[in-house]
């Protein structure tokens, strides 16, 4: 079936042979995407994906307008390396993706923390792209600064995320440290700054890199997301995450160990004015000149998580970017679902699809 308007879609996301075979537009987590897009006559299909079946999701995806790609950089070992290789193939066929793996490499990653440091959401933040430099630079800034937050260029839930904290005035690599991984369930470890370098090693991977950042001392105040539709706010998440803080006695396992829920919030909520103004105003069209993203090519959902900074003198709360989340951006707040199918009717309208 087409839709009433011609527009043909695929909604992406990963699973395997039978899940392909068993998925409908009510069966999965995106059903309310795929209600509001037949809500506006967009005809969408599920397009569910596996590395070993990559060449007929291929064929699927090149019978359609365009493609909403739903899936994580890492998963269980499974990386994105086959999946971006066929979108941009399928791309460069006519269909439009989003996120196009392209984008994501300039935004759904660790290094966009360094190349926008000087925008309103930037921190003191260094990039290390070899592990030589990481050993040459990092303990004399550790040393000197406080505890620091290193980060993998690529992941997901918190893998390859580090708090580094100095415990011992010995320079160089032989400094006693205690890290905490930011992964649900990990415990503070004491061990030598040279010992924990040499496990940041597998980081740098041909397009890998580490990326430093001082510890923000109000993450107990929770971190929000900043759900974004292209280029406007749709929405809110607060969370109190507990990522980088040592688990309470009972251990990481315990109900005190366990992040809380995620409250979301709709993009007008009084609390988040300031950062939804300087978000849209501000810090996106700049990111967007920094990274050479049109508006085009901006995906359709995506998040900023931000975490609080010092307050200003007056009170008032400042942001810390910590990351932006591009791949796999879910749960969405509720006004979300009718935004993606706004946008996409925009896209296919614009590129003039049938």
């Amino acid at each position: 079936m087409i839709g009433t308007k011609g527009f043909n879609l695929a909604v992406l996301w990963r699973g395997d042979r039978e899940a392909r075979r068993a998925a409908t537009h009510q069966n999965n987590r995106f059903h309310r995407v795929f209600e509001e897009l037949a809500a506006l006559g967009i005809h969408a299909e599920p397009a569910v994906y596996a590395d070993e079946i990559a060449g007929e999701v291929r064929e699927q995806l090149l019978k359609v307008d365009g493609v909403l790609v739903w899936v994580d950089p890492i998963d269980d070992g499974r990386t994105r390396t086959l999946l971006d290789a066929m979108l941009r193939d399928v791309a460069s066929h006519g269909p439009w993706v989003s996120a196009h793996p392209d984008v994501i490499l300039k935004m759904g990653v660790k290094e966009v923390l360094h190349r926008t440091k000087h925008l309103g959401w930037g921190t003191d933040t260094h990039l290390y792209r070899t592990a030589l430099a990481l050993r040459d630079e990092f303990p004399s800034r550790l040393r000197s600064n406080g505890p620091r937050v290193l980060k993998q260029n690529r992941g997901n839930g918190g893998q390859g995320v580090w708090k580094v904290e100095a415990i011992s005035t010995t320079a160089g690599a032989a400094m006693k440290v205690r890290v905490l991984h930011a992964r649900r369930g990990s415990v503070p470890e004491e061990l030598t700054l040279g010992d924990f370098m040499s496990r940041c090693e597998p980081y740098f991977t041909p397009e890998g890199c580490v990326v430093d950042q001082p510890f923000q001392a109000r993450l107990p105040d929770g971190m929000i997301r900043c759900y974004m539709g292209a280029d406007k706010v749709v929405g809110f998440g607060h969370q109190f995450i507990r990522a980088l803080i040592p688990p309470p006695p009972d251990g990481p396992d315990s109900p005190a160990a366990q992040p809380g829920p995620r409250i979301m919030h709709p993009a007008s909520a009084e609390p988040f004015k300031a950062l939804r103004r300087k978000m849209e105003i501000e810090w996106t069209p700049q990111m967007m000149e920094v990274l050479g993203i049109d508006d085009a090519a901006l995906p359709i959902i995506w998040d900023a998580d931000f975490l609080y900074g010092p307050r200003t003198r007056s009170g008032e709360d400042t942001y810390v970017l910590c990351e932006i989340n591009v791949s796999s951006v879910f749960p969405i707040p509720e006004q979300a679902p009718a935004a993606i199918a706004r946008i996409a009717m925009h896209r296919l309208e614009s590129a003039g699809r049938r």
